[in-house]
Formats: structure tokens, sequence, C-alpha cells
């Protein structure tokens, strides 16, 4: 089954309907983002599809989780993925040059979001990367070089790395191809402090 994010172009209609719905401009959630009102609309229109971090941006400045951006379902069961339906999916290209394919995509109402990651040397486009949340990486084949604020840590099989995804990041495949894993989760909100009993009334 063709996981919701694979077809491109139901993102990027989700994206501006949720936009629309909110009566709000193209510049004001660009300018929340902090890029600019022509790649808010290359992406609305499916003409670039941006890497996760600035769909995270997106999905913040719409009120939204990442999650929530990118399926829409409503189931909340356990949710399984077979390797050869996994395998027989089309990687989603992204304009920073990595592929991914969302994992867990039809639960809904997660807390974290789980993708698998396929990166090749020579196609990332450098530049930083940055969003809200925090971020783990795992890697399973190849070599990466993974930038994280002013630390740059190479990672090969088995290694992984947890960090703050406000930090700016960036990555370098070290080898062909790289395969890892990678969970974006958004951080949890703050719970209102419960005053005690004699003070409630």
């Amino acid at each position: 089954m063709k996981s919701r994010l694979e077809d491109a172009s139901t993102l990027h209609t989700r994206i501006r309907l949720l936009r629309r719905r909110q009566k709000r401009t193209l510049k004001e959630i660009a300018a929340q983002c902090g890029f600019t009102e022509s790649l808010l609309s290359k992406i609305e229109s499916g003409k670039t599809t941006p890497p996760l971090a600035t769909l995270s941006r997106i999905a913040g400045a719409l009120g939204v989780g990442l999650t929530d951006l990118l399926d829409e379902s409503t189931r909340t069961a356990t949710s399984f993925t077979a390797a050869d339906a996994l395998a027989a999916q089309p990687l989603t290209r992204t304009a920073k040059g990595y592929g991914f394919h969302v994992l867990a995509a039809e639960r809904a109402g997660k807390i974290m979001q789980p993708f698998l990651f396929v990166a090749r040397q020579g196609e990332i486009e450098p530049g930083a990367l940055r969003h809200s949340g925090e971020e783990f990486v795992h890697v399973l084949e190849g070599e990466l070089s993974y930038r994280v604020g002013s630390v740059t840590h190479k990672l090969g099989p088995g290694d992984s790395l947890y960090f703050d995804a406000e930090e700016e990041h960036d990555f370098e495949p070290m080898t062909p191809e790289v395969r890892y894993i990678g969970i974006f989760t958004d951080r949890p909100a703050a719970v209102p402090a419960v005053k005690p009993n004699n003070e409630e009334q």
C-alpha cells in the first residue's frame, strides 16, 4: 500500500488547504517560517518537495504537528510495515537531495515520526537544517558525516545521534549510499501547574 506522503501532491494540497482554512497568506506563513514567499508557493504547487526540516517549520507555523501534516488518517492502532511492501514503494525525493520513506504513515496522532532515509554521495545539497523539537538518527548501512552545531560526528552502522533539532545541523554521505533511521519529535507542550486544593477555592 502506498503511503500518503508518497503521493506528494496530497502533501502539497494539504499545506495549501490548511493555510487557506486559517485565512492566512503565503507571505505571512513564509515570514513565520523564515523563508521566501516564492519557496512556499513552489511547495504548495507541488513544484518542489522540501527537506523534512522545512516541512516541520511549515507545520509549526500552521499550528499542527509534523505527523498531522504528513498524514490525514485517523487510525491509532498498532502499525506494522512489512519490509517487502516498503521496498516496493518509491522513495520521496527532496530538494536537499536525499530520499525517504515515511514509517507508520497510517497511524494518526503520533508523538514521534519515524523515517527511513537513503542518501547518496554527491547528491546532497549543502545547507544547514533547523526545526523545532528533537531528532534521533541511527545508521543502518554506510557511513555518514553529521554536523550538529559546531561538532561533526562520523557515523557508521550501529552508530546513533540524539540532538536538539533547533541547533543547526547538516550531513554528508561518506560512502556511495547511506541508509539510516531518523525520528522527529516535537517538544511536549508545557503542562500547567496544578494549584494546591486550598488555592483552588
